[in-house]
């Protein structure tokens, strides 16, 4: 049996639909900012039990337009060291310092203690990033913490669509999230991002920006230093069928994430970052720990060679710290989020998984601890 990393599930009716509203809207010569659009914006906020929400051109725009809108230029905002580089991509463009926080190694996200360390008298923001589709149990005291000092909480929800926390979702605890609508995501519309919030004046700037920063649609006052960040009536329409299945998605691989939790009891060696009680994963990735001397890139050879099952991506390889392009905003050792980084895998979660391929990457798993383990 092979088992691929991720998965890409449209069911033929989905991809008939959005075939005919395609050739509708090329029909109509509309192609951007349209009805569909507004649809999908309207579903998508009232699916995370908010107001308003704002489509743009990727989730790296809706972030930097979140923190445009929050006037971040000038000051510090922190993010999590474990982050894809476009969070911290998103800050350094919208005029801010990047300071690099360390992670707790439970949720690979940041915690109160390790924002409190962070915090600079000139902190603005702080980006706390939901890596994987989970939820820190610490996300109240990170906003108390934050409402404390001034600060204002962004959450980077890019992984965390449909994500939950005692009954809240995954955009809701900040005063904006921002999404991603990658292919690999839960739900995609191929390319784009959503801006979700309850602040009405974050949400007009929002719309100023993603149109080149005009007043207006239909006309060429410009206002703000915006940019070409609109979401096509194409991206929308795939988007909003998408987003029909997210219920229905959550289901089987919150099903996929128990049968691991299970089967992972039976395995030394592997420490599953489980979600805690009162959250709700989408289970974008599945994070396991191998204890220290299990070799990661051995285990995903094994698994790929001999077993045909293929790891899901780090979330992530490398720490932003220990990159090249960061290494102006590096300071010193963040040794939590290095020991994470270096050594988790994710194992592949499907919005369509079987139980054949849950039981199939167990039982590759634990021949391929105790193969690399012998060997020790």
């Amino acid at each position: 049996m092979q088992v691929p990393a991720a998965r890409i599930v449209f069911p033929e009716a989905d991809r008939a639909e959005i075939a005919s509203l395609t050739s509708e809207i090329l029909a109509s010569g509309a192609l951007t900012l349209g009805a569909h659009t507004r649809e999908f914006e309207a579903s998508f906020a009232a699916a995370h039990g908010l107001p308003f929400a704002v489509a743009v051109s990727s989730g790296t725009a809706a972030l930097e337009i979140i923190l445009r809108g929050l006037d971040v230029a000038g000051s510090d905002v922190v993010v999590p060291t474990n982050t894809f580089a476009a969070t911290g991509f998103a800050v350094l463009r919208a005029g801010a310092n990047l300071v690099l926080a360390d992670v707790d190694s439970k949720t690979f996200a940041l915690s109160a203690a390790t924002v409190a360390a962070a915090l600079t008298p000139r902190t603005r923001a702080v980006v706390l990033v939901h890596i994987g589709g989970l939820i820190t149990p610490e996300i109240d005291d990170i906003r108390t913490l934050c409402d404390e000092r001034g600060v204002l909480l962004v959450e980077d929800a890019a992984h965390a669509h449909g994500s939950s926390h005692d009954g809240r979702y995954a955009g809701s605890f900040g005063v904006a999230g921002a999404f991603s609508f990658y292919p690999t995501k839960v739900v995609t519309s191929g390319e784009g991002g959503m801006i979700l919030t309850a602040d009405e004046r974050l949400r007009d700037e929002a719309l100023i920006f993603r149109d080149q920063g005009k007043a207006g649609f239909l006309g060429n006052v410009h206002i703000k230093q915006g940019y070409a960040w609109r979401l096509s009536e194409l991206h929308a329409v795939t988007g909003l069928v998408h987003l029909r299945r997210l219920a229905g998605f959550l289901d089987v691989r919150s099903g996929v994430a128990a049968r691991y939790n299970a089967g992972l009891d039976d395995i030394d060696g592997l420490d599953p970052i489980l979600v805690k009680t009162g959250g709700r994963s989408n289970f974008y990735k599945y994070l396991v720990l191998p204890r220290p001397g299990i070799d990661r890139t051995r285990l995903k050879k094994e698994l790929k060679e001999r077993h045909g099952v293929s790891l899901s991506g780090e979330v992530y390889e490398a720490p932003l710290h220990q990159q090249p392009v960061f290494e102006p905003y590096a300071r010193g050792s963040l040794p939590v989020a290095e020991d994470v980084c270096a050594r988790h895998v994710c194992l592949p979660v499907h919005s369509d998984m079987t139980e054949a391929e849950v039981d199939h990457v167990l039982a590759s798993l634990a021949a391929a601890v105790e193969t690399l383990t012998m060997r020790i």
